[in-house]
């Protein structure tokens, strides 16, 4: 099967944020969105360590140490960008002043139910973090992740296992593999990454992809 990789995966998210929608890019692979911005379009990316008008990673050799998204990952700011304090960033999130939020997970239930945070990783404390702020707040959530994990088991399920963010909060995740919505039915299969079957796809997925 063809898999997209981080950046590919970045601009088929990017493909679906509106013009002028307001946006916060949770840690890890969704930070990669705010590179791919449509042409045509105007996007204002959040990130919640406190700052509105996050712009593309910088170019090698031109990156300011004090310029850092949630990730800790090096940012430029767009024109008109604005910089304000933790309590005023989480109050966005929870306020619904956030339209939508694009998160990593380890794993989404056929009903949105959302498993996002560690509880045994070595490198960070157990903690759910923002994302709980998120799917309470933002009335849109995209999920963008790997279809499998590395041992090839499904992240993709009938119900979680692991601890949840959120219930049934999930509206639309975006795969290496495929673009799947959240329905009262379970997923709906919206686009498969050129070149996969829907067959192949369903024998990864721990639930069934509804046409």
């Amino acid at each position: 099967m063809r898999r997209l990789g981080d950046a590919d995966l970045a601009a088929r998210v990017a493909r679906d944020i509106p013009d002028g929608a307001y946006v916060n890019l949770g840690i890890g692979k969704p930070t990669h969105v705010s590179g791919h911005v449509p042409e045509g379009r105007e996007v204002i990316y959040h990130s919640e360590n406190g700052i509105i008008g996050v712009g593309p990673v910088p170019p090698e050799g031109q990156e300011d140490p004090e310029m850092i998204d949630a990730s800790k990952r090096f940012i430029t700011v767009a024109p008109g960008a604005a910089f304000f304090e933790h309590c005023d960033s989480f109050a966005m999130m929870r306020g619904g002043h956030i339209d939508i939020a694009v998160l990593g997970a380890y794993q989404v239930a056929q009903n949105g139910d959302l498993a996002n945070w560690a509880t045994d990783d070595e490198r960070y404390p157990p903690a759910v973090g923002g994302a709980m702020d998120l799917v309470v707040g933002v009335p849109t959530i995209f999920v963008m992740m790997r279809h499998q994990n590395r041992d090839g088991s499904p992240k993709l399920l009938e119900r979680c296992t692991f601890p949840l963010t959120g219930l049934g909060v999930v509206n639309r995740v975006f795969t290496d593999l495929a673009v799947l919505d959240v329905t009262p039915d379970g997923f709906r299969l919206v686009d498969l990454t050129p070149g996969n079957d829907l067959a192949d796809v369903q024998a990864v997925t721990g639930a069934t992809i509804h046409t």
